[in-house]
């Protein structure tokens, strides 16, 4: 697996107990993932105002409040609302994990943690970077986008056009790590995608997004990029 640190998801690791933190950091660097450390509700806060984080994770109970009060204040001001969240507590109590569950967090790991348990917990909260098996093309999501099969085939004319140097846009972002201009270029190839309904591209972007720093994300990728170029018919029906 490569490591490409900068390219790689990063996430926030909220914890109080300095051996805890060092610990749970170096397990999930191993993911790989880049980790941020913060040791209170108010220094997580001005890490997340600074810095554009994949995942949250929250130790229950800190010196200046809650991992629940601290998930709340951030989800209210609805600017963080796709951010996936995760729990960790030495506190085994029942009712503290269905608490946690019940306010957002999708999953509660007890500690002390295995190291593989813990690296396992983190993984779950991003999609898998191996694209879901899908058709190069799907007419249904294409006519549903664009009404008619004309207008299918002339987008998918443009698409397959313009998706060589966009594929090479994205390789050249991912070689110079330059994350910003990855999930721009990503962001614009899953909505054409969406358009002409090529569903196969469009799994596989959302693996590289998720994961650009993983070799079977990027694989997909250009596998994917592959067959659409080398799609003899890029619309099945005409009208």
């Amino acid at each position: 697996m490569e490591r490409d640190a900068g390219m790689n998801p990063r996430v926030l690791l909220v914890e109080d107990d300095p051996t805890n933190a060092a610990f749970l950091a170096a397990a999930a660097a191993e993911i790989p993932v880049a980790v941020d450390v913060a040791n209170t509700c108010a220094m997580a806060r001005q890490c997340i105002a600074l810095t554009r984080y994949d995942a949250w994770l929250f130790d229950a109970n800190l010196p200046d409040g809650t991992g629940i009060d601290l998930l709340y204040g951030l989800r209210a001001d609805g600017l963080h609302d796709d951010v996936p969240a995760l729990a960790h507590t030495a506190d085994v109590h029942p009712d503290l994990a269905t608490s946690l569950l019940l306010a957002g967090f999708s999953a509660v790991v007890a500690k002390p943690v295995a190291a593989e348990v813990w690296r396992a917990a983190i993984r779950d909260l991003f999609p898998c970077p191996g694209a879901v098996a899908q058709p190069a093309w799907n007419d249904e999501v294409a006519l549903r986008a664009l009404g008619a099969h004309t207008h299918v085939e002339a987008m998918r004319g443009l698409f397959l056009a313009e998706l060589p140097a966009q594929a090479a846009a994205v390789a050249h972002a991912l070689a110079s790590g330059d994350r910003g201009a990855l999930k721009g270029q990503l962001h614009r190839l899953k909505a054409s995608c969406g358009f002409v309904g090529a569903t196969g591209l469009a799994s596989a972007v959302r693996g590289l997004s998720a994961w650009p720093g993983n070799l079977a994300a990027r694989e997909a990728f250009q596998a994917a990029v592959a067959e659409l170029l080398g799609t003899a018919t890029p619309v099945s029906r005409r009208d």
